[in-house]
């Protein structure tokens, strides 16, 4: 099942936009990194367990 991890969702100083889709392994690996790059985030393992706890199935949209 595809995830999704939406900057718009939690709270940030630069108003982030940035949404992310893909499979769990794949959205994790790019959100680490843009929380490192962008937020200035550090990348721990419990950072890691919290991006984890955040990310929401992907509902399909209608065509």
């Amino acid at each position: 099942m595809r995830k999704v991890m939406d900057c718009r969702e939690y709270p940030s100083e630069i108003g982030c936009t940035l949404t992310i889709t893909g499979e769990e392994d794949e959205v994790m690996g790019a959100a680490v990194q843009h929380a490192v790059a962008v937020h200035g985030e550090e990348d721990t393992e419990e950072f890691r367990d919290a991006l984890r706890g955040m990310l929401k199935p992907e509902v399909p949209q209608d065509a």
